[in-house]
C-alpha cells in the first residue's frame, strides 16, 4: 500500500510505502497542491475511553461481542489501540469487566483497534462529593492489595493503568507493590493533602488522570491537591480538552506548566457518547446530551455526566487553547501516552508499525465560553497493522 499525505510533523509531502504491517519508505513527494492531501500521523492512541453509544465496559453485562462492536466504533475516531476503563464498583463486576476485556483482546480480529491494556479507575477513591465525581459512593474503598491482585488474575495481566486516590493511610505501601507488578500508577479523583500527594509520587505514582477534573467545586486558594500536582514534575497529566471539562484558559496554563511533553490528551468518553441530543436512563440517573455535545445530569447545563467528544476533538482544541503546532498536540494523543504504558505505536520512520491515521483539521468559529470546539478532527482513514479498518484511501492520496 502506499499513501499520500501530509505529515503531522513538518507539514511536508510525503509518499508512505507499507508492507507486512510496517512502513518501508517514507519518501518526500512533489505536488503542487498540497494542501489537497489529508495529514498522515500515528494512530490515536486513547488510554482513558469508558464505552460508546450506549454500552460501558463497566458493565455486568459485558461480552466480548459488545467489546468489538466499541472497538469498531473506535476506528472511526482514528484510534488503533485504546484502554478500556472500568470504573468503580463491588468485585464480582469488576473482575466480569477484566475477565471480558481480557478474553476482547485475546481473541480480537485484525480489523479493529488493539487493547492496548487496562485501565481501573478506582475504586480506591475519594469518597466525598465532587473528587468521586460520578463514582457510586457505595463501592468507594481504600486499597486492597489482595483484591488488586485478583482482579490482575481475572484480565491475565492485562491490567495496565490504576486511578487511585493518596489519601488513605495505606497507599503509599499499596502503589509500591502496584508499580513494582509492572502497572503504572495515576493519581485522581482525590481529595489528598500535599504531603499525601508527595508520598504518593516518592512510591513511585507518574500520572495525573484528568487533571483539573474530578475535585471539589470551590478549593482552598493554596494549597490544595491541583496545584501540588501540576508543580510535580515527576507526574505527567492527562487531560480532558473537549471544551467543556477545562477552560481554554486552564488548559493553556496547564500546558505552559507542565509542558507539553508531559501532558497526554484522553478522551474519557462516556458509554453515551456517540449518541444523539436526548435523554437517556442509565445506572447514573437520567442523563442528557445538549445540542453542543455536552454530556450532563439531565435538567441543567453544568454538572458534566460524562465526555462526548472524541481524542481527535482535543488535538484541535489543544492547538487553539495552549497555541501548540500540529506535531506537538498529535504526539500528546499518539507516542506520549503510549510511552507511559509501553504500548507500540505507529511511526513514520523505516520500520515502524503501520498504525496510521489519515484527517482533515479545519477551523470552527468559537463558542461562548467554557463551551468551545475550536477545530475539526475529520477522519478520513485509519490503518492498523498496513491495514485499513475504516474509511478509504482515495485515489488522489494513493
Amino acid at each position: 500500500m502506499q499513501i499520500e499525505a501530509r505529515r503531522f510533523d513538518t507539514a511536508a509531502p510525503v509518499r508512505v510505502s507499507i508492507e507486512h504491517a510496517k512502513i518501508v519508505r517514507c519518501e518526500p513527494l512533489t505536488t503542487d497542491s498540497p494542501d489537497r492531501l489529508p495529514w498522515v500521523a500515528p494512530g490515536l492512541v486513547d488510554i482513558q475511553t469508558n464505552g460508546y453509544r450506549g454500552q460501558e465496559f463497566s458493565s455486568s453485562e459485558l461480552t466480548v461481542e459488545k467489546v468489538a462492536a466499541i472497538a469498531s466504533r473506535y476506528a472511526a475516531l482514528g484510534v488503533t489501540a485504546y484502554c478500556p476503563t472500568v470504573t468503580t464498583n463491588g468485585f464480582e463486576p469488576l473482575a466480569h469487566a477484566m475477565q471480558t476485556l481480557a478474553d476482547a483482546a485475546e481473541s480480537a480480529s485484525p480489523a479493529e483497534p488493539r487493547i492496548a491494556g487496562i485501565h481501573l479507575e478506582g475504586p480506591y477513591i475519594s469518597p466525598e462529593d465532587g473528587p468521586r465525581g460520578a463514582h457510586p459512593l457505595q463501592h468507594c474503598r481504600p486499597p486492597d492489595w489482595d483484591e488488586f491482585q485478583r482482579l490482575q488474575e481475572a484480565a491475565r495481566g492485562r491490567l495496565r493503568i490504576l486511578t487511585l486516590s493518596p489519601e488513605y493511610d495505606a497507599a503509599p505501601e499499596f502503589i509500591r507493590k502496584v508499580v513494582d507488578s509492572g502497572v503504572l500508577v495515576a493519581i485522581g479523583h482525590t481529595s489528598a493533602d500535599s504531603r499525601q500527594i508527595a508520598a504518593a509520587v516518592d512510591a513511585g505514582a507518574r500520572l495525573s488522570t484528568h487533571l483539573g477534573n474530578g475535585a471539589h467545586r470551590s478549593l482552598r486558594r493554596h494549597p490544595n491537591y491541583i496545584w501540588d500536582q501540576l508543580a510535580e514534575d515527576r507526574l505527567a497529566a492527562s487531560l480532558i480538552v473537549d471544551g467543556h471539562h477545562l477552560p481554554p484558559e486552564v488548559v493553556q496554563t496547564f500546558v505552559r506548566a507542565k509542558s507539553p511533553q508531559r501532558c497526554v490528551l484522553v478522551s474519557d468518553l462516556s458509554g453515551w457518547a456517540g449518541l444523539k441530543p436526548g435523554h437517556y436512563e442509565t445506572g447514573l440517573g437520567t442523563l442528557e446530551i445538549l445540542d453542543d455535545g455536552r454530556l450532563v445530569i439531565a435538567g441543567q447545563r453544568q454538572l458534566l455526566a460524562g465526555a462526548a467528544r472524541p481524542l481527535g476533538d482535543g488535538i484541535a482544541n489543544v492547538i487553539a487553547f495552549a497555541q501548540l503546532d500540529l506535531g506537538t498536540a498529535v504526539s500528546m494523543a499518539t507516542t506520549q501516552p503510549a510511552e507511559l504504558i509501553d504500548a507500540p505505536v505507529g511511526g513514520l520512520s523505516e520500520g515502524s508499525l503501520a498504525d496510521l491515521v489519515l484527517f482533515d483539521l479545519a477551523a470552527l468559529p468559537d463558542g461562548p465560553a467554557n463551551d468551545v470546539v475550536s477545530g475539526r478532527f475529520s477522519v478520513r482513514a485509519t490503518i492498523v497493522g498496513g491495514s485499513i479498518i475504516y474509511g478509504a484511501v482515495t485515489p488522489a492520496a494513493a
